[in-house]
């Protein structure tokens, strides 16, 4: 079970840091990514983190802005997020798969396992 968390509402500029604690599985056995939906859009994969290959990938969107991070004694893996600005705005998802990050870009389709988001906010 993933379970994500530290949403809320910030101002342009400011940043943010979600959560992604895991239950009954050891996160460092799965590549996870971090994916978001705003109102009338799709799915957007936002960063993933390869299990296989130990590389983090980002959007063009967030690149430079967002940062993944992950603590293994508190099985939990972190998006930090710089900058925000209202294009940000969604609600945030982490999944995880037990092999890399294939399609993570494409809305995280190959990803089995997901948690129940965490709404992201920015206004002013």
């Amino acid at each position: 079970q993933l379970v994500e968390s530290g949403g809320g509402l910030v101002q342009p500029g400011g940043s943010l840091t979600l959560s992604c604690a895991a239950s009954g599985r050891t996160l460092d056995s799965y590549s996870i990514g971090w994916f978001r939906q705003a109102p009338g859009k799709g799915r957007e994969g936002v960063s993933c983190f390869s299990r296989t290959t130990g590389t983090t990938y980002y959007s063009d969107s967030v690149k430079g802005r967002f940062t993944i991070s992950r603590d293994n004694a508190k099985n939990t893996m972190y998006l930090l997020m710089n900058s925000l600005n209202d294009e940000d705005t969604a609600v945030y998802y982490c999944a995880a798969r037990p092999s890399g990050c294939a399609r993570w870009n494409s809305g995280g389709a190959l990803f089995d396992s997901w948690g129940q988001g965490t709404q992201v906010t920015v206004s002013s």
